[in-house]
Protein backbone atom coordinates (compact mmCIF):
# COMPACT_ATOMS: atom_id res chain seq x y z
CA UNK A 1 0.00 0.00 0.00
CA UNK A 2 1.63 3.06 -0.86
CA UNK A 3 1.58 5.74 1.95
CA UNK A 4 -0.62 8.72 1.58
CA UNK A 5 -0.40 10.13 4.84
CA UNK A 6 -1.47 9.55 8.76
CA UNK A 7 -5.62 9.58 8.83
CA UNK A 8 -7.30 12.27 9.59
CA UNK A 9 -7.79 11.12 13.44
CA UNK A 10 -4.42 10.10 14.21
CA UNK A 11 -3.32 13.31 16.68
CA UNK A 12 -7.08 13.27 17.90
CA UNK A 13 -6.20 9.84 18.48
CA UNK A 14 -3.43 10.18 20.94
CA UNK A 15 -4.91 13.48 22.93
CA UNK A 16 -8.17 11.05 23.95
CA UNK A 17 -5.19 8.90 24.95
CA UNK A 18 -2.99 11.16 26.83
CA UNK A 19 -6.46 12.70 28.22
CA UNK A 20 -7.50 8.91 29.01
CA UNK A 21 -4.89 6.27 28.86
CA UNK A 22 -7.39 3.26 29.93
CA UNK A 23 -8.03 -0.06 28.57
CA UNK A 24 -11.56 1.45 27.85
CA UNK A 25 -10.33 4.44 26.29
CA UNK A 26 -7.85 2.06 23.58
CA UNK A 27 -10.68 -0.81 23.07
CA UNK A 28 -13.38 2.24 22.07
CA UNK A 29 -10.27 3.65 19.68
CA UNK A 30 -8.85 0.73 18.53
CA UNK A 31 -10.01 0.84 14.48
CA UNK A 32 -9.14 4.61 14.52
CA UNK A 33 -5.62 3.09 15.37
CA UNK A 34 -5.22 0.32 13.35
CA UNK A 35 -6.92 2.57 10.27
CA UNK A 36 -5.07 6.10 11.05
CA UNK A 37 -2.12 5.34 12.71
CA UNK A 38 -0.77 2.02 12.40
CA UNK A 39 -1.63 1.19 8.92
CA UNK A 40 -0.17 4.40 7.26
CA UNK A 41 2.81 4.04 9.77
CA UNK A 42 3.56 0.26 7.98
CA UNK A 43 2.35 1.57 4.51
CA UNK A 44 5.61 4.52 5.53
CA UNK A 45 8.30 2.14 6.56
CA UNK A 46 7.40 -0.62 3.89
CA UNK A 47 8.10 2.10 1.03
CA UNK A 48 10.86 3.65 2.80
CA UNK A 49 12.47 0.18 3.53
CA UNK A 50 13.37 -0.01 -0.04
CA UNK A 51 15.81 2.43 -0.07
CA UNK A 52 17.12 2.50 3.57
CA UNK A 53 16.54 -1.64 4.40
CA UNK A 54 17.93 -4.16 2.50
CA UNK A 55 21.83 -4.75 4.14
CA UNK A 56 21.08 -2.31 6.67
CA UNK A 57 18.81 -3.92 8.58
CA UNK A 58 14.59 -4.63 8.63
CA UNK A 59 11.67 -2.12 9.82
CA UNK A 60 9.07 -2.28 12.26
CA UNK A 61 6.83 -0.76 14.10
CA UNK A 62 7.34 -0.79 18.32
CA UNK A 63 4.36 -2.09 20.39
CA UNK A 64 1.64 0.20 21.68
CA UNK A 65 2.23 -0.87 24.85
CA UNK A 66 4.25 0.67 27.98
CA UNK A 67 6.60 -2.08 29.74
CA UNK A 68 5.11 -1.00 33.18
CA UNK A 69 6.96 -3.65 35.36
CA UNK A 70 9.68 -1.25 36.96
CA UNK A 71 8.12 2.01 36.20
CA UNK A 72 6.51 4.59 38.41
CA UNK A 73 3.92 5.60 36.00
CA UNK A 74 1.44 2.40 35.06
CA UNK A 75 -0.49 3.75 32.01
CA UNK A 76 -0.36 1.10 29.92
CA UNK A 77 -0.54 2.47 26.60
CA UNK A 78 2.31 4.31 24.47
CA UNK A 79 1.19 8.10 23.24
CA UNK A 80 3.35 8.04 20.02
CA UNK A 81 4.05 5.38 17.67
CA UNK A 82 7.20 5.15 16.66
CA UNK A 83 9.02 2.51 13.48
CA UNK A 84 12.25 1.82 12.74
CA UNK A 85 14.97 0.34 10.36
CA UNK A 86 17.74 -1.67 11.97
CA UNK A 87 19.71 -4.34 12.11
CA UNK A 88 19.88 -4.19 16.31
CA UNK A 89 20.10 -1.54 18.83
CA UNK A 90 22.93 0.42 19.17
CA UNK A 91 24.12 -0.31 15.50
CA UNK A 92 22.19 2.61 13.64
CA UNK A 93 18.73 3.44 13.28
CA UNK A 94 16.16 4.97 10.79
CA UNK A 95 13.93 6.09 13.08
CA UNK A 96 10.19 8.10 13.04
CA UNK A 97 7.52 9.01 14.90
CA UNK A 98 4.02 10.42 15.10
CA UNK A 99 2.25 11.51 18.16
CA UNK A 100 0.65 15.02 19.51
CA UNK A 101 3.80 16.41 18.96
CA UNK A 102 4.01 16.12 15.56
CA UNK A 103 6.74 14.16 13.87
CA UNK A 104 9.81 12.93 15.29
CA UNK A 105 13.13 11.52 12.95
CA UNK A 106 16.08 10.43 14.19
CA UNK A 107 19.14 8.55 13.23
CA UNK A 108 22.60 6.80 15.17
CA UNK A 109 23.01 5.04 18.28
CA UNK A 110 19.87 5.51 20.23
CA UNK A 111 21.47 2.31 22.82
CA UNK A 112 24.57 1.30 23.79
CA UNK A 113 25.94 -2.05 25.15
CA UNK A 114 29.31 -2.68 27.10
CA UNK A 115 30.54 -3.85 23.92
CA UNK A 116 29.20 -1.04 21.39
CA UNK A 117 30.48 1.54 24.01
CA UNK A 118 34.03 0.48 23.27
CA UNK A 119 33.86 -0.16 19.91
CA UNK A 120 32.10 3.19 19.54
CA UNK A 121 35.29 5.08 21.16
CA UNK A 122 37.57 3.20 19.47
CA UNK A 123 36.55 4.27 16.63
CA UNK A 124 36.45 7.93 17.57
CA UNK A 125 39.69 7.59 19.16
CA UNK A 126 41.15 6.59 16.05
CA UNK A 127 41.65 9.55 13.91
CA UNK A 128 40.12 8.41 10.20
CA UNK A 129 36.94 7.25 11.76
CA UNK A 130 36.70 9.98 14.84
CA UNK A 131 36.96 12.36 12.36
CA UNK A 132 34.75 11.17 9.98
CA UNK A 133 31.77 11.28 12.96
CA UNK A 134 32.59 14.56 14.09
CA UNK A 135 32.38 16.28 10.82
CA UNK A 136 29.09 14.48 10.37
CA UNK A 137 27.84 15.41 13.51
CA UNK A 138 28.83 18.84 13.14
CA UNK A 139 27.41 18.74 9.55
CA UNK A 140 23.51 17.99 11.28
CA UNK A 141 23.87 19.94 13.87
CA UNK A 142 24.49 22.98 11.40
CA UNK A 143 21.68 21.29 9.32
CA UNK A 144 19.39 21.85 12.37
CA UNK A 145 19.23 18.76 13.57
CA UNK A 146 19.39 18.21 17.47
CA UNK A 147 22.44 15.92 19.12
CA UNK A 148 21.53 13.62 22.08
CA UNK A 149 22.79 10.97 24.10
CA UNK A 150 23.62 9.95 27.45
CA UNK A 151 27.12 11.08 28.78
CA UNK A 152 29.48 11.11 30.96
CA UNK A 153 30.32 14.26 33.41
CA UNK A 154 34.40 13.25 32.83
CA UNK A 155 36.26 11.86 31.00
CA UNK A 156 36.08 7.43 29.81
CA UNK A 157 38.55 5.68 31.72
CA UNK A 158 41.84 4.86 29.56
CA UNK A 159 41.80 8.73 27.50
CA UNK A 160 43.34 11.77 27.70
CA UNK A 161 40.88 14.58 28.94
CA UNK A 162 42.39 16.77 26.75
CA UNK A 163 41.58 14.50 23.46
CA UNK A 164 40.49 16.52 20.36
CA UNK A 165 37.37 14.42 20.14
CA UNK A 166 36.75 14.55 23.98
CA UNK A 167 33.12 15.39 24.15
CA UNK A 168 32.26 12.62 21.81
CA UNK A 169 34.22 9.99 24.03
CA UNK A 170 31.70 10.93 26.69
CA UNK A 171 28.85 9.71 24.66
CA UNK A 172 27.73 6.74 25.76
CA UNK A 173 24.73 7.05 23.50
CA UNK A 174 24.74 9.29 20.49
CA UNK A 175 21.98 9.91 18.05
CA UNK A 176 20.63 13.02 16.10
CA UNK A 177 16.69 13.98 16.17
CA UNK A 178 14.45 16.57 14.02
CA UNK A 179 10.93 17.47 15.35
CA UNK A 180 7.99 19.36 13.00
CA UNK A 181 5.11 20.31 15.06
CA UNK A 182 1.56 19.33 13.75
CA UNK A 183 0.27 20.31 10.33
CA UNK A 184 -1.36 19.66 7.16
CA UNK A 185 1.82 17.50 5.89
CA UNK A 186 1.32 14.75 8.24
CA UNK A 187 -1.92 13.77 6.00
CA UNK A 188 -0.38 13.88 2.84
CA UNK A 189 2.30 12.79 0.80
CA UNK A 190 4.58 15.20 1.73
CA UNK A 191 5.02 13.35 5.28
CA UNK A 192 6.75 10.93 3.01
CA UNK A 193 8.87 13.34 1.38
CA UNK A 194 9.68 14.35 4.66
CA UNK A 195 10.88 11.87 6.38
CA UNK A 196 12.88 10.21 3.48
CA UNK A 197 15.40 13.65 3.18
CA UNK A 198 15.50 13.12 6.81
CA UNK A 199 16.63 9.82 6.83
CA UNK A 200 19.20 10.42 3.62
CA UNK A 201 20.30 13.59 6.30
CA UNK A 202 21.08 10.46 8.73
CA UNK A 203 22.80 7.92 6.49
CA UNK A 204 26.02 8.92 6.66
CA UNK A 205 25.82 8.68 10.98
CA UNK A 206 24.18 5.67 10.08
CA UNK A 207 26.64 3.80 8.14
CA UNK A 208 29.55 5.06 10.54
CA UNK A 209 27.68 3.58 13.76
CA UNK A 210 27.07 0.09 11.68
CA UNK A 211 30.84 -0.05 10.31
CA UNK A 212 32.50 0.69 13.55
CA UNK A 213 29.81 0.25 16.39
CA UNK A 214 27.21 -2.85 14.99
CA UNK A 215 25.01 -5.04 16.41
CA UNK A 216 25.71 -6.04 20.45
CA UNK A 217 27.23 -9.56 21.35
CA UNK A 218 25.38 -9.32 24.62
CA UNK A 219 21.97 -8.97 23.34
CA UNK A 220 21.93 -11.63 20.34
Amino acid sequence: MRFEGFGEHAIDFYDGLEADNTKAYWDDNRDVYNVDVRAPMEALLAELAAEFGGDFGSAKVFRPYRDVRFAKDKTPYKTNCGGVIEQGRGGGAYYVEVSPAGLRVGGGCFHLESDQVARFRTAIAEDIHGTVLEQTVAKLRKGGWDIRGDQLKTRPKGYDADHPRIDLLKHKSLYAVRVWEPGDFLHERKCFDRVRKAWRDVRTLNEWARDHVGVSVRSA
